[in-house]
């Protein structure tokens, strides 16, 4: 790694180590990471696996985010985001305290329409103008559902959660991001509203994933389908079991688990050829599309990069498909065409996301594991690379 580059994730990985007294070899036999891949990943030779993560961090009793660094506070001071945290923090703090008599909240489809607006901002990446608003919204739907307690009020506060949830999520603040699915299992339940409650613990699974614990997240799919089988059946309650599929699918190919990811991903196909594109319902981007990404993902996951690119290359991506999810998917291919030598390709691929999602791309650990590991490759790469390295903080 170049000497301006003084700690990434195999470097946190070798201090968590030391202060264990562990040998990498040690290490490998507990965590059931090769000795190689471990000795090379320290030296920033080889990018770090999110699996290969999960697994070193649980040998080392560590958080994930401890190895990848996150939330990346210089980078959140730089582009302003850092101080529009706390505000977030303290709208979700309030959620019990009942009617504020300092808030007037405007009329419900105002506030409904707002909520929805930001989950709209989310998906084409504007983080930080809903970061900006959205403490405001949250107390203001806080009061309005606590003066008039109705399903519906109960709902758009859930929605104004949901929001906090990817916020959070998406600039590194995990354990926010658990306040807020708290948070939004709070509201659903007043809301009387199971698809909420399903989709709280889908996203819930997700948050486990980040946090490699695959088996609880797995309970969480399941314990969701459970959930979901109490609302009305129809398109909305498929859309979401579609991508509950989805999710498990990742899940169990991140533990390596090819034949449950499989019939996860046919099931998803198979609800997505009754459903079409239903990217806007409830926002979750579910469709033939998303499955076909997913598959991507999930052969990524199992180590399986050669036929990830191939898939990555037979998908088709719609006009107007959500920024946030197609940045997503770029970083993806980008590291599965690192994986097999495209290192050009690769670069091209994080360049894209970087055009499509700025915000979300610089605070993604995929990003900065894929742009470390094309490292080793600078002297074959553009002027352009350690550009965009800068822009990383890297």
């Amino acid at each position: 790694m170049p000497p301006y580059i003084d700690e990434h994730t195999g470097t946190r990985i070798a201090h968590a180590r030391k202060v264990r007294r562990l040998t990498q070899r040690e290490l490998a036999d507990l965590s059931h990471v090769s000795y190689s891949t471990i000795t090379k990943v320290e030296q920033g030779v080889l990018p770090a696996s999110p699996s290969a993560i999960g697994s070193l961090a649980r040998a080392l009793s560590v958080p994930v985010t401890e190895l990848t660094g996150q939330p990346y506070l210089e980078e959140l001071r730089q582009d302003q985001l850092d101080g529009l945290i706390q505000p977030i923090r303290e709208a979700l703090n309030v959620y019990d305290l009942g009617r504020d008599p300092d808030v007037s909240p405007r009329p419900f489809h105002e506030l409904e329409a707002h909520a929805e607006k930001l989950c709209a901002l989310v998906r084409v990446t504007n983080i930080k103008q809903v970061a900006a608003d959205l403490p405001g919204l949250i107390c203001e739907a806080t009061t309005a559902a606590h003066a008039s307690p109705t399903d519906r009020s109960w709902q758009v506060l859930a929605s104004t959660y949901r929001t906090a949830y990817d916020v959070t999520t998406k600039l590194g603040f995990l354990d926010l991001c658990t306040i807020a699915l708290d948070r939004l299992e709070w509201a659903a339940q007043r809301a009387s509203d199971p698809i909420l409650g399903g989709m709280r613990q889908y996203l819930r699974a997700l948050a486990y994933l980040r946090a490699s614990e695959y088996r609880t997240g797995k309970r969480l799919i399941r314990q969701s389908m459970a959930v979901l089988e109490q609302a009305e059946a129809g398109r909305v309650r498929d859309v979401v079991t579609g991508q509950l599929h989805l999710g498990a699918a990742v899940l169990a190919g991140r533990d390596k688990d090819e034949g449950a990811a499989e019939g996860h991903l046919d099931e998803a196909q198979r609800i997505a050829a009754r459903t079409g594109p239903a990217e806007k319902v409830h926002w979750l981007s579910f469709g033939p599309t998303n499955v076909g990404v997913h598959r991507v993902s999930v052969l990524a996951e199992l180590d399986q990069y050669p036929e990830a690119v191939r898939i990555a290359q037979e998908t088709a991506i719609p006009e107007g498909w959500p920024p946030s999810r197609l940045a997503h998917h770029y970083s993806e291919v980008a590291r599965a065409q690192l994986w097999t030598g495209r290192t050009d390709a690769a670069f091209k691929n994080l360049q894209k996301a970087r055009k499509l999602a700025p915000q979300q791309t610089r605070y993604h650990p995929t990003v900065r594991e894929t742009y470390a590991g094309l490292e080793s490759a600078k002297r074959r790469m553009p002027d352009t690379f350690s550009n965009y390295g800068a822009w990383l903080g890297m």
